[in-house]
């Protein structure tokens, strides 16, 4: 399978090429592309504002109207979508998985759309567990290209308002392709930044969820939860049921404003559906949390949930809950299989141990609140005499939040910088760090360098702890789990 790290190189350097000429990868056959390198070669040269440091929020940068366009040159595979759209700061794709996977447990075909990957771009796109193969996103890139060719022409040419289509759009537009031409039953789709203006905002979804919300990616969504709030929100539409868990007073504010503007009923677990959870440990199990969750056509007594952490059985309940939405709207779900959907569900660089001897655990918390959540998952689930944190994140995160939180739970903490052109340099975090918490700590200049300095002071039963980046998370995950 081809990853993103196969191509990065190669395709710096035919970037910087396309930018001096204007042109971009030629043109090879009738097909455009004979190998799935190729593809991702020239699809990696698209715009990407995951990657950029400067990015102008609005409606040209991201602009809906061109994602319209671009569907509508490739029959609008996302007025055919039968789909699940979730939005929020942190748990999207575990809520997203854990409602795919209790969907495909009722015999349906599900397609599940998350961000970002912490390895392989093809972790994006999957149907019924199964991820998109080399030769299918070969398929899809060769199909795509002539629209997009044509809507950055139109730009190049200056005859068009900011039409070149983004890696976003390109990608997504993609993945509602390939659910349109698997046949899939339904789609569960995360948005990828924010909600209002996310390319995933062109659907009419049967249900809405919104996840817990954060303060996160303030250059782009505002400096406050209420704005932050609002964006999410965006994604609320006419007469269409949304559901949410609690939130912080201002963030449920701009949600209840947005859901009453369109009439779309809003149900809060824990408040308008019978919500609880508690943590426990047993035997069989260890150490797990179990949640009970009735509504009038659904009931889960005591149902374990699969994945670590207090914030994975807020997460589960969403999914429950939009599980019970879909059923009202006509869907056939049996609960008993719905519950066995659950069982066993993974999620890679999620409260994640790669390694042994020494243990090393992943995590791709990147705000506050995320790292909070981790600190005290970890504190219930992992055994541990000292943690030693190895820290790295975006400029574009709450880094004083993130670090805040971290003090907390670090015995000790080695700050470094991934791969990411956005990372922080780790003195600049070291300095920060210390001004917080007046803690000493570590630097390192690379991830491996890290791990060497780690290891060196770490006994058997402590652990290290791998956060603040999915672009760190997944440098640790292919060194520990090549496969």
């Amino acid at each position: 399978m081809i990853t993103y790290e196969t191509v990065t190189t190669q395709t710096s350097t035919i970037k910087k090429a396309s930018e001096k000429s204007g042109k971009v990868t030629p043109v090879k056959s009738g097909r455009q592309f004979r190998t799935t390198k190729q593809a991702l070669e020239y699809l990696f040269t698209r715009t990407d504002y995951e990657k950029q440091t400067r990015v102008r929020y609005n409606v040209t940068t991201f602009s809906l109207e061109r994602m319209e366009k671009l569907l509508s040159m490739v029959a609008n595979p996302h007025k055919k979508l039968a789909c699940a759209h979730i939005a929020g700061t942190k748990g999207k794709g575990s809520t997203a998985t854990m409602l795919a996977r209790m969907l495909q447990a009722n015999g349906y075909s599900v397609g599940l759309y998350t961000s970002p990957h912490v390895v392989n771009l093809h972790e994006r796109i999957e149907i019924n567990g199964k991820r998109i193969s080399d030769t299918e996103l070969l398929g899809l890139i060769n199909r795509i290209y002539a629209p997009v060719e044509k809507m950055t022409k139109t730009h190049s040419t200056g005859s068009g308002q900011a039409d070149a289509p983004t890696f976003f759009e390109i990608f997504t537009a993609m993945a509602f392709m390939y659910f349109i031409d698997k046949k899939v039953d339904i789609a569960v789709i995360e948005t990828g930044l924010g909600g209002r203006l996310d390319s995933t905002n062109v659907l009419s979804p049967a249900v809405v969820g919104l996840t817990s919300i954060s303060i996160d990616h303030q250059n782009l969504l505002g400096n406050t939860i209420d704005c932050i709030a609002r964006e999410k929100a965006g994604i609320i539409k006419k007469g269409i049921p949304v559901i949410t868990v609690p939130q912080d007073p201002l963030a449920m504010k701009e949600i209840k404003k947005q859901a009453l503007a369109v009439k779309a009923p809003l149900s809060v677990t824990g408040k308008d559906i019978d919500f609880s959870f508690r943590f426990e440990s047993s035997r069989e199990h260890g150490p797990h949390n179990r949640i009970c969750l009735t509504t009038p056509t659904s009931k889960f007594e005591h149902l374990r949930v699969p994945l670590p952490g207090e914030h994975q059985a807020i997460n589960c309940g969403l999914a429950i809950a939009m599980l019970d939405a879909l059923k009202a709207g006509g869907f056939k779900i049996d609960d008993a299989k719905a519950i066995e959907g659950l069982k066993d569900i993974k999620m890679p660089g999620r409260m994640e141990i790669v390694n042994s001897d020494p243990r090393i655990l992943i995590d791709g918390a990147h705000n506050g609140a995320s790292i909070r959540a981790l600190v005290q998952a970890i504190g219930q689930h992992v055994p541990y005499d000292s943690m030693i944190v190895i820290f790295g994140c975006n400029q574009d995160k709450d880094i004083r939040g993130m670090l805040e939180q971290l003090q907390y739970g670090a015995d000790k903490v080695i700050f470094t910088r991934s791969n990411s052109p956005k990372a922080v340099f780790p003195q600049e975090l070291s300095d920060m760090y210390t001004e917080i918490c007046g803690k000493m700590c570590q630097t390192a200049m690379s991830l491996k360098e890290a791990l060497r300095v780690a290891s060196s002071a770490i006994g058997r039963e402590d652990l290290i702890c791998i956060t603040g980046s999915f672009y760190l998370v997944g440098q640790a995950r292919v060194m520990y789990l090549p496969n």
